[in-house]
């Protein structure tokens, strides 16, 4: 009987161990996201009120828009926070996401040398800067990492109607955003950013913003849960709650007051609730 009694006891421990690992499995989320969350230090502030508030563990995983979305397609993400809307809009229609919410905005501005070598500064249209730098043979430092600013660059090229891919005067870092700032103003080049991401980081760099305020660089920020009929073990209850989270009323009221205290404006505007025609008006 007492060896009966151990070997119940032994497969009651085994047994309550599996359900607390399995507990503690799915209380974990991963989330893929663009480096300008990262680096700008807005998930440093809401990642841990998101923990806190509901009690998973965020394993963060930024990289460019584009990456984000790979893993997303491959299973490897729970939940994507992105800014590409074209390739959003093409993982939806594919079913890789489901219940993609708008979540906040800010734009993309073009900084580059004091000196401003290609007199970019003070167009209005960014296309016509991409020209006078290409014209110009000026260094362009590109992030080359198919992010959404990455997306976002190789679209104002198109418009300006140049083919800079295989010129001397165009490189590629295949690095995020605030590693091809610090090369921009290393090599003293130009470079397209999120505007939040140079303004947490603008105070170690000798460069400033050359153009802005042109619409087609708007930039605008969803949220995407995966869709757990193809990878079937997708956390879909801690993705929901980031997701719900990240558009809550408090989460919105972070979002919009982030960086006012620091850098006298805020680096993102939030948008829950809006549609996306309605963004930056």
């Amino acid at each position: 009987m007492k060896r009966n009694f151990k070997w119940l006891a032994v497969a009651l421990a085994v047994s309550l161990l599996c359900v607390a690992m399995v507990q503690a499995q799915e209380k974990n989320l991963i989330l893929a996201t663009t480096t300008s969350t990262q680096d700008s230090g807005l998930l440093d502030v809401l990642i841990p009120i998101f923990e806190k508030q509901t009690g998973y563990f965020v394993k963060t995983i930024a990289v460019g828009s584009g990456q984000a979305m790979t893993m997303g397609q491959k299973g490897e993400a729970d939940v994507l926070l992105v800014h590409s809307p074209a390739a959003e809009k093409k993982f939806m229609e594919d079913s890789f996401g489901v219940n993609r919410r708008l979540v906040m905005h800010n734009d993309f501005v073009v900084v580059g040398p004091k000196d401003d070598p290609a007199k970019i500064k003070g167009l209005k249209k960014a296309a016509e800067a991409f020209k006078k730098i290409a014209d110009a043979k000026a260094l362009f430092l590109s992030r080359g990492d198919n992010s959404g600013t990455h997306s976002k660059e190789k679209e104002v090229w198109k418009a300006a109607g140049v083919s800079q891919e295989q010129e001397k005067w165009y490189q590629q870092t295949g690095q995020g955003m605030g590693q091809t700032l610090n090369i921009a103003a290393e090599k003293n080049g130009y470079t397209l950013t999120d505007r939040g991401t140079w303004l947490a980081l603008k105070k170690n760099l000798s460069m400033e913003i050359l153009v802005e305020g042109d619409g087609v660089l708007l930039n605008i920020y969803h949220v995407i849960e995966l869709n757990a009929q193809k990878w079937p073990k997708v956390n879909v209850a801690g993705a929901k709650a980031f997701a719900d989270f990240m558009v809550s009323k408090g989460t919105q009221e972070i979002i919009r007051t982030f960086g006012v205290d620091k850098f006298g404006s805020p680096l993102f505007f939030p948008d829950a609730g809006k549609a996306d025609e309605e963004v930056g008006k």
